[in-house]
């Protein structure tokens, strides 16, 4: 591993003013759930041999955090199904001293009995955990998985003291009888709850907007039962935040409200293609790069950092522009489970 060496570069910026601060990394592309909003019916993974290793992200991690990246979050797939994980937070624990100041991970909790305690010993400072029924039998149907051991999952989160928000994405007609339920539970479980807007990213591209359950749907079904109360100054986080009965609960409206406005976020899939926003047209194909950057750093340290600072600085105002500057028909398709969300 590289020695640690405190850089003061400015963050990477794109054309409309925005610092980029946080940095997705998708470890995996395989998941052993099947959301419908998310995998498609026939994946093609990833194959192994072409997944960059940890040794390599953990290369390129320092180099973003050189430059201005303060939080980095894990994903998948699902990331606990790729070996060395735990050890991956250990070493990024490790980049503190440069800046980092927050290691997070997005599951879906079906291995995290298992894990909850190695993760908040190797350095993990919070949790998402998607979860988007508590009915049994409609929980199956969503991912054709057993809710039982994502519970488990929870419960042993919680009992390692790790930091937990609990995401729930809603569509019409498969679960938005589930928001009442579910913020129930969240204010006895004293969990944070975001609901997310169903975005066109699912696996097999059958998106339309009437099955999106919209914020405002979401705040009419609360306010028949609760009383809700919005919370200002959310900064760059994507969810709009209420108060519910005195519980916040967040909603991250893509389709309706866009955060694009105020986004410092960026992404790298685990076969180490780079991307602007979740929904680029097109991404940079970083990974000699990086392999270069984890063996030879001096080799590659200006040239990679000429071309993100070029395709950073390209990207869109946001999602909306991007569904008006290309026809539906023409714009990239990517699964969630390839990037992470």
């Amino acid at each position: 591993m590289n020695s640690i060496t405190k850089l003061h570069a400015k963050p990477f910026q794109d054309q409309f003013g925005r610092h980029k601060r946080k940095l997705r990394i998708s470890i995996t592309d395989r998941c052993n759930f099947k959301c419908v909003y998310c995998m498609p019916e026939h994946p093609e993974w990833m194959h192994k041999h072409n997944l960059l290793s940890f040794e390599a992200l953990y290369a390129f991690c320092k180099f973003m955090v050189q430059r201005g990246i303060e939080q980095i979050r894990i994903t998948g797939g699902e990331p606990l199904m790729r070996q060395g994980v735990v050890h991956f937070v250990q070493q990024l624990k490790t980049l503190k001293v440069l800046g980092l100041k927050r290691i997070s991970m997005t599951t879906n909790g079906h291995y995290l009995k298992h894990y909850a305690h190695a993760l908040q010993e190797a350095g993990l400072d919070d949790l998402n955990i998607s979860l988007d029924s508590l009915d049994e039998q409609q929980f199956q149907q969503l991912t054709q998985r057993k809710l039982g051991p994502v519970l488990e999952g929870i419960a042993e989160a919680q009992k390692a003291g790790l930091k937990l928000k609990i995401n729930t994405v809603l569509m019409q007609s498969l679960n938005e009888n589930q928001i009442i339920p579910l913020v129930q539970w969240a204010t006895q479980e004293q969990i944070e709850l975001r609901f997310i807007e169903f975005m066109p990213l699912d696996g097999d591209q059958k998106w339309t907007q009437q099955e999106v359950v919209s914020e405002q749907y979401i705040l009419d079904s609360l306010s028949r039962q609760f009383e809700v109360q919005r919370v200002d100054g959310h900064g760059t986080q994507p969810a709009r935040q209420y108060r519910v009965n005195g519980q916040i609960i967040g909603i991250i409206s893509t389709i309706t409200h866009s955060f694009c406005g105020r986004c410092d976020r960026l992404r790298l899939n685990a076969q180490g293609e780079f991307y602007n926003c979740l929904f680029s047209l097109n991404g940079l194909n970083l990974k000699q790069d990086i392999e270069t950057l984890s063996s030879d750093p001096q080799q590659v340290d200006i040239l990679l950092n000429s071309k993100l600072t070029s395709y950073i600085w390209q990207k869109e105002q946001g999602f909306h522009s991007l569904m008006i500057k290309k026809p539906q028909s023409n714009v990239r398709k990517i699964s969630m489970h390839m990037i992470g969300g």
